[in-house]
């Protein structure tokens, strides 16, 4: 088992931040508001190549503690019974103040070994101005600024050689399975996880938003290692005006991610409220694999547990797979079923079928119950596959994937589930066409050639090594022809025609109907020089003379 180290110390002195630090993530919610932090969270870091077990708690208030101020102390009275070494913060700007004495004093009574983090020095030029209050505490001290990592470095090294060695022993069973618990304020989500774990291991209260950061409870049976990851209430947005709030709801969400099973907790005498719904619409569209626990229903008669039973019914609708758990964290009734749904969920999340048997499974299930018309056209199917487990996604190669209506699509799934036995997994189904589309989402018609008519030879493109290429290879090498280089042409024998002259354009050959009187006769030439004989053209008129 590694060492623990506990962060203890009074109200925003950077507990968080040097947590987060030290972890190298953001687990906790910093804020400048004092009290964020109130149940304490674990974390696994690795300092200096040494794992380490780190405990973050709220600030202590040992002066009149009040309502949840005696929880927070009751967690980090816990967490420093359970640590190896104990880490106070305190703040070096503000110089020390009597609740850091009272604290000191309280972790001298504990027995463990302490060193003091003066946080908030940002530099070696201020270390022996922030610190010399701070020596009246009799403890060791360490300069640290948790926020731009001065000192960081120097700490470990400090807390390292506080830490007594461990033997090897037999290593820990690996996580099992991961649950996040989600739902509205005061919905009874940390209860559920005391009851489960056997312990007040989160801070529990009639106010609603006690939880603010999302706090990872590991609890151990059998031999299973199960963490249970407990978040604040998530309210509408509208309603949300808080930016720690904000803040919160935004973690609990991105909770569910990291998880194997989410649990939807809903306040059973409440009912079902719209956010609720949307918490389940939210869960069933990204296809996180969850469970519905309607808790403190110790608080509801027959009657309406009877009407609670049908509302739940109508409004999963949506996601009918989904399991429906009935349960009261005040007296365990119901709970003994969580943990083996969550199990059986997680399996079926698992499962890989071949693409041979999806494939009888779709020529059976077109059989069997075609597609509907859309347009006058029923979509053909191609094959199909699966392509990704948690959830198990489905990819159906379609004509036209805008031809598949909801309806069928939901038949196909029901087919799949019915077949390999997914209850409760969520399934995505894909739906993929073999023709291309634009930005319009108009189909991309490939061009085709155009008909050739009867008879005649089809051309062919040239290819590499061909002839025509080795033609045109040859004719670069040929010389190239001129005028001088030719033979020059016969001229017929016998006397020159009289009134011949050189230069002189040549008479043209007799049209038909040289029989004609008159037909031998040659004409004078009407052409320029210069100009081509037969071309047709019409010599313009002179200036200053009429047309015709």
């Amino acid at each position: 088992m590694p060492a623990t180290i506990a962060i203890i110390g009074r109200p925003n002195v950077g507990k968080s931040t040097l947590f987060n630090r030290l972890l190298r993530k953001r687990k906790a919610i910093t804020h400048d508001r004092p009290g964020v932090t109130r149940d304490r969270l674990d974390g696994e870091a690795v300092l200096a190549g040494v794992p380490v077990n780190l405990i973050d708690t709220g600030g202590l208030t040992l002066e009149d503690p009040q309502g949840l101020e005696l929880d927070v102390l009751e967690q980090a009275r816990r967490a420093v019974e359970a640590a190896d070494l104990v880490l106070l913060v305190v703040d070096g700007r503000e110089g020390i103040t009597s609740e850091d004495e009272r604290v000191a004093g309280l972790l001298r009574q504990s027995g463990k070994p302490v060193l003091v983090a003066v946080n908030k020095v940002d530099g070696g030029e201020k270390e022996a101005l922030y610190t010399a209050d701070f020596h009246s505490l009799g403890l060791d001290l360490a300069p640290v600024s948790a926020e731009h990592g001065f000192g960081m470095r120097t700490l470990v090294d400090d807390m390292l050689a506080r830490l007594p060695e461990f033997e090897d022993e037999a290593d820990r069973p690996e996580t099992e399975l991961t649950l996040s618990l989600l739902g509205r304020p005061n919905a009874g989500k940390s209860s559920i996880i005391n009851a489960l774990v056997g312990d007040a291991r989160l801070i529990v209260s009639e106010e609603a938003g006690t939880t603010r950061d999302a706090v990872d409870v590991a609890f151990e049976k059998d031999g299973r290692r199960t963490v249970f990851v407990d978040t604040a209430g998530v309210r509408r947005r509208t309603k949300i005006e808080d930016s720690l709030e904000r803040i919160a709801s935004l973690t609990a969400l991105g909770s569910g991610r990291r998880a194997d099973v989410t649990i939807l907790a809903v306040d059973g005498p409440g009912g079902l409220a719209m956010q609720d719904k949307r918490l389940i619409a939210y869960l069933d569209k990204e296809k996180v694999p969850f469970m519905v626990a309607v808790n403190k229903v110790d608080l509801v008669d027959a009657k309406g547990l009877a009407a609670l039973k049908q509302e739940m019914s109508e409004e999963l609708r949506i996601c009918p797979h989904v399991p429906v758990l009935f349960v009261s964290a005040l007296t365990g009734k119901g709970l003994r079923d969580v943990l083996p749904t969550a199990r059986a969920i997680r399996e079926e999340c698992r499962i890989r079928v071949g693409t041979g048997e999806l494939n009888r499974l779709l020529r059976e299930a077109v059989e069997r119950h075609q597609a509907p018309l859309v347009k006058g056209k029923r979509p053909k199917f191609y094959y199909l596959t699966q392509t990704d487990t948690v959830p198990a996604t489905f990819v159906f190669f379609v004509n036209d994937p805008e031809r598949i209506k909801a309806s069928y699509a939901r038949y196909l799934e029901n087919q799949l589930r019915k077949l390999f036995g997914i209850r409760h997994a969520p399934i995505k189904l894909m739906f993929r066409g073999s023709r291309q589309r634009n930005e319009d989402g108009d189909i991309i018609q490939r061009p085709r050639p155009a008909p050739q008519k009867p008879g005649t030879p089809k051309k062919r493109s040239p290819r590499a090594g061909s002839d025509r290429v080795a033609k045109s290879v040859e004719t670069e090498d040929r010389p190239v022809k001129t005028a001088s280089s030719r033979p020059a042409s016969p001229k017929p024998a016998g006397p020159k025609p009289s009134g011949s002259r050189t230069g002189a354009p040549k008479a043209r050959a007799p049209r038909s109907g040289a029989g004609k009187p008159g037909a031998g006769k040659s004409k004078p030439s009407s052409t320029r020089p210069g100009e081509k004989s037969g071309t047709g053209r019409k010599r313009p008129p002179r200036p200053g003379t009429k047309k015709g």
